[in-house]
């Protein structure tokens, strides 16, 4: 063989390599990034199932408790925003606003045992409890997705490739500062 035919051989050779990695590398950023969108949408899915069971567990406690009315109207109102969030960090923050609002009207939910002892109202909690569950696990999930995807951009020859197509790193669901102090409920 001719010498420029050996070089003419390595030269597509590394070409092809260069251009299976690119390849490689932008597919594997694309399943990662739908990923994150799937897990963001199975994670909308449960938030908006919990949002959806809240005016039922409202209806319910509002006929035992008349003079609660500032409890529901925090749980109404955190709920709302919840169902209004736009961009995951706004998610996160609304989750946190409802699950401190619920927390406190389980506390006063302590006060009345006929309520707690209302079918209607164990139903809905068992049905709230378990969908927190799935929250968490979603919650989980979706973060276990943007560490993948994050982590993968970040990874030499992928940072080339991300950069070049506009990847860029996606926000995790967390909680909201202050979110690990106890609600402060008060009875007056």
């Amino acid at each position: 063989m001719k010498k420029s035919t050996i070089i003419l051989i390595i030269v597509v050779a590394v070409i092809a390599i260069i251009i299976a990695l690119l390849i490689g590398g932008y597919n594997g950023m694309v399943t990662k990034r739908e990923e994150i969108d799937t897990s963001s949408a199975n994670l909308d899915v449960m938030l908006q199932r919990r949002a959806d069971l809240i005016p039922n567990l409202i209806n319910t406690v509002k006929g035992y408790m008349k003079q609660e009315t500032d409890v529901i109207e925090k749980v109404t109102t955190a709920r709302q925003n919840l169902i209004n969030a736009g961009n995951i960090e706004d998610k996160a923050q609304a989750n946190e606003e409802l699950t401190s609002a619920l927390n406190g009207l389980m506390v006063i939910v302590e006060n009345y045992p006929d309520l707690k002892s209302s079918q209607n109202f164990i139903q809905l909690s068992d049905e709230l409890a378990g969908t927190e569950n799935r929250i968490a696990t979603a919650r989980r999930d979706y973060n276990e997705a943007v560490k993948s995807f994050n982590s993968s951009i970040k990874r030499f020859p992928n940072n080339i490739i991300a950069n070049m197509f506009g990847f860029e790193q996606v926000s995790y669901f967390e909680a909201a500062e202050g979110s690990e102090e106890v609600p402060n409920v008060s009875f007056e």
